[in-house]
């Protein structure tokens, strides 16, 4: 089995603000096209246009229509991936050690060339952040980009991942949560960033951002305005056009 390192020199993560997300699915796109074009073997599909189409994917939208205690409904999109786990259950449960986890930065991987594709990972995963990609055989999972965040061959607003890059309501953020001066670590400070599902013991690296709570909406009376003035006798060309329609 594979071991973790006791303690990584940094904590690269995702801070992800329900609050903000609108669930465009942007983000699922970005990583699929440039992941597929970019990482390892492509993240294949199956069936895409037929009855039923199945892919991989690193990650993915799920939405929810939440009722809090106090308050009006309200609709949640959840984007979800690998969490980059400090105690990571799927590295420790790989026969081959094609999962691991970096030193230098904390980033969870797999090795495709020594995975078996026994999907061990994906049982040990609490997340569901691991999927079999079924033409290639193999685990695959959200790599952070890591091919992008250390490309200095690309512009230097580029070198984040493609997920954040492309989110077009700025609800994903990058950086290293290990790092008190870093604006992630700051967001999650002020806004309480919570772990998903803290009771799996496995301290998630990525953070989310709880929705902020809705106040309850004012009572207006749209329509009252708009049928009393229709009441009140019309002038000018209104006024020339309702007696004209009348002798119709």
């Amino acid at each position: 089995m594979t071991t973790l390192p006791a303690s990584t020199d940094k904590k690269l993560g995702l801070v992800i603000d329900l609050d903000t997300c609108v669930g465009c699915h942007a983000c699922v796109i970005s990583c699929k096209e440039w992941n597929t074009g970019s990482y390892g073997a492509p993240l294949s599909d199956q069936d895409p246009y037929g009855a039923e189409p199945s892919g991989t994917f690193l990650n993915r939208v799920h939405t929810y229509e939440v009722s809090p205690p106090s308050g009006p409904a309200q609709v949640v999109h959840f984007p979800k991936s690998c969490l980059h786990c400090e105690d990571a259950p799927c590295v420790t449960v790989c026969p081959t050690g094609a999962s691991y986890k970096r030193v230098e930065d904390g980033i969870v991987l797999v090795n495709e060339s020594d995975c078996i594709g026994c999907g061990l990972c994906a049982w040990a995963c609490p997340y569901g952040a691991r999927e079999m990609d079924q033409a290639e055989g193999v685990m695959k999972k959200c790599t952070l980009c890591v091919d992008r965040i250390y490309n200095e061959n690309i512009p230097e607003e580029d070198q984040i991942p493609s997920c954040v890059r492309t989110c077009p309501a700025g609800a994903r953020h990058f950086g290293d949560l290990a790092d008190p001066e870093s604006g992630v670590f700051k967001l999650v400070e002020m806004r309480g960033g919570m772990d998903l599902m803290p009771e799996q013991g496995t301290k998630p690296v990525n953070k989310y951002l709880p929705p902020r709570p809705r106040d309850n909406p004012p009572e207006i009376d749209v329509l009252g305005p708009l049928l009393a003035q229709s009441t009140d006798e019309a002038t000018g060309f209104f006024g020339w056009l309702d007696r004209t329609l009348e002798k119709l």
